[in-house]
């Protein structure tokens, strides 16, 4: 399956990843790659495209469809959503940082402690976050929980009733990590994640 086209070099390529025995082979529906899609619809303003794929727990799989996304098809973010528990299937966290030529351990953190506002269990997570570089291309490569609403907490973090961030989500990072690893220039939707980068690095409009 061939990628959608660029349009303009700041057009972010987004790759989601639903990582799911039972809804690959057809017994439920899948709910990963909609949440996904739902979020990032309500969350960027800059233009971006998705590619998607819904595979099974293969380590084997997931190693090789990562790597088929950022290698072949040149996705600037992929994102996964499950395969992330302590389960013996539960493989994804081993299948991406194999993929990986720099881990970044914040993400993972960050997810946790923002789980962790919910459920005690959040400490059984193993999500995992790496850059991979293929030659003068490179992605960031993040694992999500498998539940929609999880997915959208750990992306937006946590407000108050008046909207006010309490714990940031990991996305506030996400557009400038991706500036710093040459990709294009993400903005966000501020009522839905508010993107961080220092002055020097906020594109002028």
């Amino acid at each position: 399956m061939n990628p959608p086209k660029k349009t303009n070099p700041d057009e972010a390529l987004i790759g989601f990843v639903s990582i799911s025995d039972r809804a690959s082979d057809g017994t439920y529906a899948d709910k990963g790659i909609p949440a996904l899609r739902d979020w990032f619809t309500r969350a960027l303003t800059s233009p971006w495209k998705n590619v998607t794929r819904l595979i099974p727990d293969e380590r084997e799989l997931i190693e090789k469809t990562l790597i088929e996304l950022v290698d072949q098809l040149g996705c600037d973010l992929v994102v996964t959503t499950g395969g992330t528990g302590p389960a013996q299937r539960d493989v994804t966290p081993e299948a991406t940082l194999a993929v990986g030529t720099k881990e970044m351990p914040g993400f993972g953190e960050q997810m946790r402690q923002v789980s962790l506002h919910f459920v005690p269990t959040a400490i059984l997570s193993r999500q995992v976050a790496v850059i991979r570089e293929a030659g003068e291309h490179a992605a960031l490569i993040m694992n999500l929980p498998g539940q929609p609403n999880a997915i959208r907490e750990t992306l937006e973090g946590l407000k108050d009733a008046e909207g006010k961030p309490l714990v940031a989500g990991i996305f506030a990072a996400v557009p400038y990590c991706i500036d710093l690893i040459k990709g294009p220039y993400i903005e966000t939707d501020e009522t839905v994640c508010k993107a961080w980068r220092p002055k020097a690095a906020i594109r002028q409009k």
